[in-house]
């Protein structure tokens, strides 16, 4: 069995909506080292030419995007899966290509099915996150060994995932069981996995920028991570000793950058035709993104904001999308030839793309600050989309009066793998979290007059839902919450503690809406002759990103325990 003794190496890993990245450090000289060596290279022989290394997203970082043949074999994965340049014999350039496979990382999120991206016939999107994984691992193994010869792998390298706030114990379940099969986990239950969320990582990175703006133990500051997909916020406070203390609930949603690109298609649908993007995206869809990364790298990336600084620009559909030109019909077309498939944008243009985003993101921070009456001190943006200056100057505009600071921390991109390692190393950092979920057991209660009569059962009794830790509360590492049971009848055997989670502080019963079953535990009574006098203290205690049940038999003094991954 692995102990803390055993770990020599520890490795974060952000695993992205868009991008995805890794760090490591070794835990005697605890050095962070943002991985920067990712291949652009591919797994197997793809008919098209890639793009050179994207600068704009540093090398930190890939795509989180796969590539599969026909028979769902895997073929590439990262930038090379992604976008596909139109190749230059035109015998090949409307040849349908491989479909890449990205987002998938959303069918964990709590979203509608019409917003999860369709897979590939026949690929669940729990392979895909396991394909994905299981090719970073090859890339963690070789760097590993190429560092410290004889690391015992993985039984000596404590792994650290990072994952949204608001994503249930169900996905972080999916995630446990992807990583080990994907070869980083010796068991399903291997403790040398963690988990921290990708908001609390990146305050654990930015906990080191407060002394350069001369902020102090009591000092509260906001974390806002714009990833590609989505954006997290979380509020936390300086504690004596560089730990932190959490004092909101974290927030967030889908507003990364990826859906300033979504406005990007949807003007072109509108230019075009949404039939023409449609076929291309069936298609070709490689030069679809092709033609979204030239958006990027040409327009997206520079975008500030000031009308007076921005010359319109203009994007050649001939060269860097053809496909598109045979799907265009009608009217749309004959502009397109007029114009000689030169498609402009100008400032509005540009700006009717950032904007739906960049409200929403504003409306988060507006969320956030009204959440706690203390003083916000500074805001950290990080995160790929946190380098888009007109998202900067907006926000700043927005909140300038009401955040003395609002800054950008070097490497805003590797901010959560590098935070996440920090955490990795020194897990005592975190001293208290805030629930974001109500924590409870259901009870067996006598019935009384103003229950519901249809909730009463043959023996005169009611399930209710019995709080143990509200949400909203700040709770400290290893805190617990007590309660004592006894048998409902005196020759009761066994004793079952379901436990349940739900956003409703108010909540009565544990068939409501929103309310969810965290496990349960069940227990032996003996000696059933002692009748009700068998009393079992039941104990909620939260831990780092677990929270473990305990129930002890007063009597006997036998103890059961079970841990369920903490809802954050």
């Amino acid at each position: 069995m692995n102990t803390a003794r055993d770990i020599r190496v520890v490795v974060s890993i952000d695993f992205g909506t868009t991008f995805s990245g890794f760090a490591y450090s070794n835990k005697i000289n605890p050095e962070i080292i943002t991985n920067d060596t990712i291949p652009f290279d591919r797994i197997g022989n793809l008919e098209y030419e890639v793009l050179a290394k994207p600068e704009q997203t540093g090398v930190f970082k890939t795509n989180t995007v796969l590539a599969y043949d026909d028979n769902l074999q895997l073929v590439a994965w990262g930038y090379p899966a992604l976008a596909q340049e139109p190749p230059k014999k035109k015998r090949l350039q409307n040849k349908p290509r491989t479909k890449p496979v990205e987002l998938f990382k959303l069918h964990l999120a709590n979203v509608r099915e019409d917003e999860k991206p369709q897979l590939p016939h026949g690929l669940d999107p729990r392979r895909a996150i396991t394909d994905y994984l299981h090719e970073m691992n090859k890339l963690i193994v070789e760097t590993l060994n190429s560092r410290w010869p004889g690391i015992r792998y993985p039984q000596q390298v404590r792994f650290v995932l990072s994952v949204p706030s608001e994503w249930h114990h169900d996905a972080k379940a999916i995630m446990r069981e992807c990583m080990f099969n994907a070869g980083y986990l010796e068991t399903r239950q291997s403790e040398n996995l963690e988990f921290t969320t990708e908001p609390e990582a990146a305050a654990v990175y930015c906990m080191k920028s407060l002394t350069e703006h001369h902020l102090t133990v009591g000092a509260s500051f906001m974390i806002v991570d714009c990833g590609g997909g989505t954006v997290d916020l979380t509020t936390r406070t300086l504690l004596p000793g560089m730990k932190l203390s959490e004092i909101t609930e974290r927030s967030g949603d889908l507003c990364g950058s990826s859906y300033v690109d979504r406005e990007f298609l949807r003007f072109l649908g509108r230019k075009l035709g949404y039939a023409a993007m449609k076929k291309l995206k069936e298609n070709h869809y490689g030069q679809m993104q092709y033609l979204v990364q030239q958006f990027c790298s040409r327009v997206k990336f520079a975008f500030n904001g000031n009308p007076n600084e921005y010359a319109t620009k203009e994007l050649d559909i001939e060269r860097v999308c053809p496909a598109l030109m045979d799907y265009v019909t009608g009217h749309a077309r004959e502009q397109m030839e007029e114009a000689e498939w030169l498609i402009e944008l100008d400032f509005l243009n540009v700006k009717e793309m950032f904007d739906p985003v960049v409200n929403k993101i504003i409306e988060l921070i507006t969320r956030q600050l009204a959440s706690t009456e203390r003083r916000c001190s500074a805001m950290f943006l990080v995160g790929g989309f946190s380098e888009s200056l007109y998202l900067q100057s907006q926000i700043r505009r927005q909140f300038m009066n009401q955040v003395s600071i609002i800054a950008v921390p070097k490497h805003p991109i590797a901010a959560i793998e590098r935070g996440a390692l920090e955490y990795g190393l020194n897990m005592e950092i975190v001293q208290t979290r805030v629930l974001k979920f109500c924590y409870g057991v259901e009870v067996s209660a006598k019935w009384e007059k103003g229950d519901p009569p249809e909730r009463r059962t043959p023996s005169g009794r009611i399930f209710k839902f019995h709080r143990l830790a509200l949400r909203g509360v700040e709770v400290a590492v290893d805190q617990k919450f007590y309660y004592t049971a006894g048998p409902v009848v005196p020759n009761q055997t066994d004793m079952t503690f379901n436990i349940f989670i739900t956003p409703d502080n108010n909540s009565k019963y544990c068939d409501e809406d929103g309310m969810k079953m965290l496990g349960k535990m069940k227990i032996d009574l003996p000696d059933p002759q002692r009748g009700k006098n068998r009393l079992v203290e039941f104990t909620l205690t939260f831990g780092t990103m677990e929270v473990k049940a305990t129930a002890i038999n007063k009597r006997t003094g036998q103890i059961y325990e079970s841990s369920f991954i903490l809802e954050f």
